[in-house]
């Protein structure tokens, strides 16, 4: 008896890149590599691609790391380690070894897989999706790797329609009427229209899917060619439409959204004040990201924490927290809470005040302390009485202060400040 047709997502390696430091989150990626910074309360950026992957019933997964990548690969092992090998399930962790050359890291996100692929080849896989690893959104795969199959194109994009006069921020794409790609124009200043409404644009969300069989002689034609810069938007893409068949995919045929009507969420939390304002929106009432959806959850590493604990009942030193999300293990002791979000194991103490503010894990905050519209990084012990966020002039002596506003406060800052006291 013939077997039955396997699903396409079981023929499929997602494959991540997760390689880019991410500056201009600042001192954010000092320590960690961007996919690894953290978001929503318990989660890291790199959660949600490999979320999207596994809820789209895909279970081979892979993820190349170069700059920092200790917390990131750390993370891995913790929290993704359910997948099991003996069923054919994995996520193995590809940092830049020096595996072609001695002196030769990854030079581009095209080499990033180039230089695994022998690595690819032992998977026995029909299809390979690429992923960026540092951008907020819920798509099903599975969708797009069906269109790139049902079309026979070369390669299919991954796109988001943006409006045209916001679009030369990003590498854009022309397309006919069947959404092949006609053109691949990277930060173009008049990007072009889409047809039927040429107030919109196609912008490439760094997401690819091929047949792997295609995409390793590409890759290994590209490895010698002279001037390339190894990389998917820049010379693989470019190549393949001018010489194959490249397919634009919306994404608002593939997101996932958890009720009707909402919009299609995808966000780069690639700046300090995009990141603040995305993690600040899931306070919201109804905020456009679900984290609360079980239909498609977002798999992390999790903490065994005890429940948050608010502790305190008098006027002016009262624990409570309001529109805000406070994660397991914190303790909220005497301090006014609002429009903010506590990742696990924050302590606070009495008399002080957090308002539109993010705080990484295993913070406290001493007494009298006020923080507005600051992002607290990983284990910042607030000194009592430091006020953040009121007065921007003053911040930028000691702080980072974005353009938008938002106050960073790491270690190193807080040491100058109270050595300057």
């Amino acid at each position: 008896m013939e077997r039955p047709t396997k699903r396409l997502s079981s023929r499929t390696l997602a494959f991540v890149l997760a390689g880019g430091r991410g500056s201009r989150l600042k001192q954010l990626t000092d320590r960690r590599v961007k996919p690894a910074v953290y978001f929503g309360g318990k989660t890291r950026i790199v959660d949600f691609a490999l979320s999207n992957a596994l809820n789209s019933g895909i279970r081979k997964m892979a993820i190349a790391t170069q700059y920092k990548a200790h917390s990131l690969i750390r993370h891995c092992q913790r929290g993704w380690s359910f997948l099991r090998a003996e069923r054919n399930e994995f996520l193995d962790i590809l940092p830049a070894s020096q595996r072609v050359s001695e002196d030769k890291w990854y030079l581009g996100t095209a080499d990033a897989v180039t230089q695994n692929i022998d690595i690819i080849d032992s998977y026995g896989i029909e299809y390979i999706l690429i992923l960026a690893g540092d951008h907020i959104y819920k798509m099903d795969y599975e969708v797009m790797i069906a269109e790139h199959v049902d079309t026979g194109a070369d390669v299919t994009v991954g796109c988001l329609t943006v409006p045209r006069d916001e679009a030369s921020a990003f590498g854009v794409m022309a397309v006919d009427d069947s959404l092949r790609i006609t053109s691949f124009l990277e930060k173009p200043a008049d990007p072009p229209g889409m047809p039927g409404d040429d107030t919109q644009t196609l912008a490439s969300m760094g997401i690819y899917v091929f047949k792997w069989s295609y995409l390793r002689e590409l890759l290994l034609s590209d490895s010698d060619l002279e001037g390339s810069g190894h990389d998917f938007g820049g010379d693989i893409i470019p190549h393949i439409v001018r010489n194959g068949r490249a397919q634009a995919h919306r994404f608002s045929e593939s997101c996932v959204r958890h009720r009707d009507g909402a919009p299609a969420y995808w966000r780069d939390v690639g700046t300090v004040d995009a990141y603040w304002q995305a993690n600040i929106s899931l306070t919201d009432f109804d905020p456009d990201l679900d984290l609360w959806d079980t239909n498609w959850p977002i798999w992390t590493y999790s903490e065994l924490t005890p429940p948050a604990k608010f502790i305190h009942d008098e006027e002016n030193r009262r624990g409570h927290a309001i529109s805000s999300m406070v994660a397991g293990g914190c303790i909220i002791s005497g301090t006014e809470i609002r429009e903010s979000l506590l990742f696990t194991q924050v302590h606070t103490n009495s008399y002080a005040s957090l308002e539109q503010t993010v705080v990484l894990p295993h913070v406290v905050v001493g007494r009298h302390a006020r923080l507005r519209k600051c992002v607290v990084d990983r284990g910042v012990q607030i000194p009592e009485g430091l006020v953040a966020g009121e007065d921007p002039e003053a911040d930028a002596a000691f702080f980072e202060v974005s353009k938008g506003g938002v106050t960073l406060v790491t270690q190193p800052m807080v040491d100058a400040w109270s050595a300057a006291r």
